[in-house]
Order: structure tokens, then C-alpha cells, then sequence
């Protein structure tokens, strides 16, 4: 999956209040050229969610967020999940997404916690949150480091300095939630959730293309 996830660049952080927006919302990143979505477990609508998206769009690569017990990872595997993310490094939620197949894509905000993960195993992490954790300094520190880890900043992370984190070798690619805004999903304007997407993809080309 990590090559995909630098073929993409950008992976979607939604939360969705209501299922039955999960399948037009999936459609419409897809239309944009965003094939990788993370839907967060901070909502009850999320695991049905997902389960719509992997029945009805099986293009994406659907995965889940905000993952913080074993139990949730079990939950998310049965519900169609294909990736784990966490907020957090916590070894059981670690171990139980290895156990079950699952790409695993921890957060870490601190050299320590990066070389933890470095010794679990981990080669692809979470940079978060972002902004707060120092931005893109700080992952030119880690990343000196960490010569054979690759990095997903998420928190604080917008069109106006994705080019910013993108052109640091270590990042593979940006989560983000600017990309599916909560009144665009309210109102069921997708089309501007698309035009977002087209936007993103548009710089990461211009950044890794030339």
C-alpha cells in the first residue's frame, strides 16, 4: 500500500454524520482522482458507512481512522476496511491490525515514538497532528533520522501548504479534512467536494511531476 499511497499523495479525512452519505461521497473523490479514503470512527454512522463504500465503490481504497482499541479494528476489518489508522502509537491496535492483515498507519508527533515504531516494525507513519507537532521542520528532522520511514502528515495540513509537505522526501502522502467539509456534505454538494479533489491532485502532480 505505500506505493500507493505516494501514487495518490492525499488520503481524505472524512467523518460522516449520516451512512447514506458514504457512497455519493466516495463517488465524488473518485471523480476528483482520489482513490484512497480514510472515514473516521468518531461518528455511529462510520462503520456502515464504510461497509457502503466497499460494497458500492469497490475502486477505493477504503480504510479507517481514528482507530484507538483492538476491539475497533476487528469492527472495521468485518465492516470492509482494507487500512488502520491511529491517531496515536499504541501497540495492541498495532499488533491486532498486523494480525489481521491490515496496513497499519500509526501517529506520532515525537523522535521517540518514531523510533519506537522504527523497532515494531513500522516503515509508514502518521504525522500528527501536523501542525501542531512542528510541521514541516520538524519533518525534516525526523526524516534525517528516520532515513527509512516515510511520513503522512495530518492536522493542519490545507491546499495552501500541501505543496509544502509534499516536496519533503519523506512524506508519502498528506491526510486531510478540507477535502470533504461538513456543509458540503450536509448540503450534498459534491460536485464541489470533487472540484477539492481535483484541486489536490492537480498539486501533487505539479510537485512530483514537475
Amino acid at each position: 500500500m505505500d506505493m500507493q499511497l505516494e501514487k495518490v499523495g492525499v488520503v481524505p479525512v472524512v467523518v460522516l454524520e449520516n451512512a447514506a452519505d458514504a457512497v455519493p461521497l466516495a463517488k465524488a473523490l473518485l471523480r476528483g482522482g482520489l482513490s484512497i479514503i480514510e472515514v473516521t470512527l468518531r461518528t455511529e454512522a462510520a462503520l456502515e458507512g464504510i461497509s457502503r463504500i466497499a460494497a458500492d465503490v469497490p475502486d477505493v481504497f477504503i480504510g479507517v481512522g481514528t482507530a484507538l482499541t483492538p476491539d475497533q479494528v476487528g469492527l472495521a476489518k468485518a465492516a470492509g476496511a482494507k487500512f488502520i489508522v491511529s491517531p496515536g502509537l499504541y501497540e495492541p491496535v498495532v499488533a491486532a491490525s498486523q494480525d489481521a492483515g491490515l496496513p497499519v498507519f500509526p501517529g506520532i508527533a515525537t523522535a521517540s515514538e518514531a523510533q519506537r515504531a522504527w523497532n515494531m516494525g513500522l516503515r509508514t507513519l502518521k504525522f500528527f497532528p501536523a501542525g501542531q507537532a512542528g510541521g514541516v521542520p520538524m519533518l525534516k528532522a525526523l526524516g534525517s533520522v528516520f532515513r527509512g520511514i516515510k511520513f503522512m502528515p495530518t492536522g493542519g495540513v490545507s491546499a495552501a501548504n500541501l505543496s509544502d509537505y509534499l516536496s519533503l522526501p519523506s512524506v508519502a502522502a498528506c491526510g486531510g479534512s478540507w477535502l470533504t467539509p461538513a456543509d458540503a456534505i450536509s448540503k450534498g454538494d459534491f460536485g464541489h467536494i470533487t472540484k477539492l479533489a481535483e484541486e489536490a491532485v492537480a498539486i501533487v502532480s505539479s510537485v512530483r511531476n514537475g
